[in-house]
């Protein structure tokens, strides 16, 4: 018999027409104990060998905040013959009150075969008709986009930090969202990696007497760690969608020209440096320097503003983390469009 437990196990293999018999069961025999709770579906999908125990591990750790039915998919699309396993289990935690736990459960299925043409049919097969779908989508898109599939999909989770062709991989998500009638909502984990770094360098212009330096910008340079260029990239093409900058020219590795609205020319400056994701940023305009750069000691950023040789006292602000799971924490948080996204990627498409 099966039984809710905080491990990282994959629980009870099932067979397939039997998972709902089986998950009554198991809230069954914890009745009186535990609370169900589920605010969305929230599916995982991997091809990486070993996904299923790692994805486990990730959703145990997000539902302590984000109650949710898991479908967590590992897929072998490589595999000779077709064949399907699954197994149930459940997410538990103390409630803040410490008088029940409350409980998220998890339906896993292993896939070997060809098996995207079983997907959608897993996956619709298993959902919370009354919630809305979330698809985590781990590693790259490829053809065929099923539209059966997307046209279920309320928001679309992927990190493009790895992709090796941003401009065929977001064709891949546009047509999909196209196919959905724009249902889908675009959700990079990429981009929620710049979440307090931009946060950060738009507080300096909170106040409408700061936003002369708009227009007096010089240059910048932003500093990422090896891998996180594209990282780097978007930040930069946030800037330049929040300025109405385009890009003039560019180079492969380590700049980016562009240019107002009036003509004038703004270079910024790409450098790879060990540490976090990005590490530093220094925005000039013609009178004073911005600079947000990650503290040494802990989750914290250090924020200073004034003339590039005097001495400055910075205030500190939240970091955040690049872990997965805060990362899709911070996502699962939101709502509605990401538009301020789609613009920052369309100023920059070409060069991620």
């Amino acid at each position: 018999m099966p039984t809710i437990t905080e491990t990282y196990s994959l629980g009870l293999q099932v067979e397939l027409d039997e998972i709902d018999s089986e998950l009554k069961k198991l809230w069954a025999q914890s009745e009186g104990a535990t609370t169900r709770a589920s605010l969305v579906n929230l599916a995982v999908y991997s091809e990486v060998p070993g996904s299923l125990d790692k994805n486990t591990q990730l959703i145990a750790k997000i539902a302590e905040n984000h109650a949710c039915r898991a479908i967590v998919i590992g897929a072998d699309c490589k595999a000779k013959t077709n064949r399907v396993e699954a197994w149930i289990s459940a997410h538990c935690h103390v409630s803040r009150t410490g008088s029940q736990q409350i409980c998220s459960e998890q339906i896993s299925f292993l896939l070997e075969g060809p098996c995207t043409s079983l997907l959608p049919s897993i996956v619709f097969s298993h959902l919370d008709s009354d919630l809305p779908f979330y698809l985590w989508w781990q590693g790259e898109f490829r053809e065929p986009m099923d539209p059966q599939l997307w046209a279920w999909v309320d928001r679309v989770i992927y990190d493009s930090q790895a992709w090796k062709d941003f401009p065929e991989q977001m064709r891949l998500v546009e047509s999909a969202q196209k196919e959905a009638k724009q249902r889908i909502v675009l959700c990079d984990l990429n981009w929620t990696r710049l979440d307090k770094v931009r946060f950060a360098l738009a507080q300096f212009f909170d106040h409408p007497t700061s936003h002369h330096h708009f227009a007096k910008m010089k240059n910048a340079r932003i500093d990422f760690a090896p891998g996180f260029r594209s990282t780097a990239v978007l930040f930069a093409g946030w800037l330049a969608a929040q300025l109405n900058w385009r890009v003039e020219k560019a180079t492969r590795n380590d700049a980016i020209q562009f240019v107002d609205s009036s003509g004038r020319k703004i270079d910024i400056e790409l450098r790879e440096r060990p540490g976090e994701p990005i590490g530093q940023i220094v925005l000039n305009s013609r009178e004073v320097e911005f600079v947000v750069a990650r503290a040494k000691c802990g989750d914290l950023l250090e924020v200073s503003r004034g003339k590039p040789d005097e001495k400055r006292m910075p205030q500190l602000m939240p970091a955040g983390s690049n872990d997965p799971v805060s990362l899709m924490s911070e996502e699962l948080m939101r709502g509605g469009p990401h538009h301020v996204y789609l613009h920052a990627v369309n100023c920059v498409r070409e060069l991620l």
